[in-house]
């Protein structure tokens, strides 16, 4: 009998469902970049549109040190416990909200976000492979911390990586300017896959089937997978990709522009005047379905992980709904930038067009919203998963 029970429970676990096993279906979400942790009514709000997850960067929060989570991105020594029981409170509240949590870091040991540092770039980590060392510890002790945390959909290493500032590749390069460019930097601090490779690694030491999620390099672009030579050896990987493109239409300096760079229409990218419009994004887009393709990834491990514009562009609403029809026709996940930040309202699309209402800054998190023309090419999507 005793040989029957353990024969039954080896074939349960070898059948039972993996974490990754979630991201087998599409799934949509918003981006949580708040200045202090959401309360469970934000959690509640984003759940009850129909999100199922939320991309969670915790780095605005005021910690114990000078970088939450971390203490000083300088000299890394240890988790604050203060701050780690700040972040389980706040995974607990989304839990209870039915999301799931990919936890994003902005900074790492040695690479600290421009914001946190005085608007000053800070590249270290991909200048000296010896910096790495401290990264990785901090992924070791934050993966041994959170195993077995319910909330947790996937860790995204960093957000937005750039190894590339500076080392001689362009942003948005062709893929063979970046191949080469890898080619030369192939085992050096620059070496992105290598240096996920090694937090992988560490993270699996502890936690051996969590998923991992990697952005491509050069702020996330949708082109910059093409140099990468393959998918990294792990079975419980998202490969990520940000959708902004292009940024100098959608972002804030075109505001101020008279008139603004239209879309559709003619516009800046790669050094050149080019059409942009939903035949393009569709084209862009391709970038990343296209490296998955050639490498048998299948689209259930691609992740639009950040998208939009600023709400008050005349556009807004078309542009997205292109963004999001090219993301729905490859079925890759997705999430939006951003939900209800409470430092920045440019892309909150439920305030609309105009001037957040009075009084909105007292309290962001309470001000009055509804639907909008801006929100509505998400919301529409949104409401079909619940």
């Amino acid at each position: 009998m005793a040989r029957l029970l353990l024969l039954i429970a080896c074939l349960i676990g070898l059948t039972a469902a993996r974490p990754i096993d979630w991201w087998d279906v599409p799934r949509h979400g918003g981006n949580s970049f708040n200045l202090v942790p959401p309360d469970q009514d934000y959690f509640d709000a984003l759940s009850g549109y129909g999100a199922d997850w939320v991309r969670l960067a915790y780095d605005k929060w005021k910690g114990s040190g000078r970088d939450f989570l971390i203490g000083d991105a300088d000299h890394y020594t240890g988790i604050p416990a203060s701050d780690l029981a700040t972040l389980r409170a706040t995974l607990a509240r989304a839990d209870q909200a039915h999301l799931k949590v990919v936890i994003a870091p902005l900074s790492l040991p040695w690479l600290r976000w421009i914001q946190n540092n005085g608007n000053q770039y800070d590249g270290r980590l991909w200048e000296d492979k010896a910096h790495w060392d401290q990264a990785i510890a901090f992924w070791r002790d934050l993966a041994t911390a959170l195993k077995g945390n319910p909330a947790i959909g996937a860790y995204n290493i960093i957000n937005e990586p750039t190894p590339e500032k500076g080392a001689g590749l362009e942003e948005h390069s062709d893929m063979l300017a970046g191949i080469r460019w890898y080619l030369d930097n192939r085992g050096t601090a620059r070496d992105l896959p290598a240096f996920y490779s090694a937090v992988i690694k560490a993270i699996r030491e502890v936690d051996p089937d969590r998923p991992i999620m990697l952005d491509a390099g050069w702020y996330a672009s949708a082109d910059d997978f093409a140099y990468w030579p393959g998918p990294l050896d792990d079975d419980s990987l998202l490969y990520a990709f940000h959708m902004y493109e292009p940024w100098e239409v959608t972002s804030t300096p075109n505001m101020k522009r008279t008139p603004p760079i239209p879309y559709p229409g003619m516009a800046p990218f790669q050094g050149r005047q080019q059409l942009w419009d939903a035949y393009r994004v569709i084209g862009y887009l391709n970038n990343p379905i296209a490296w998955a393709n050639a490498y048998g990834i299948p689209h259930n491990r691609l992740v639009a992980a950040e998208f939009g514009c600023i709400r008050r562009l005349p556009f807004c609403p078309a542009y997205l709904e292109d963004v999001l029809s090219a993301l729905d026709a490859a079925q890759v996940h997705w999430a939006f930038y951003s939900f209800r930040e409470d430092a920045w309202d440019a892309m909150d699309y439920e305030l609309g067009p105009g001037n957040p209402p009075p009084g909105y800054w007292d309290n962001p998190a309470k001000a009055k919203r509804g639907p909008t023309p801006q929100f509505e090419p998400i919301l529409k999507r949104l409401r079909p998963a619940h």
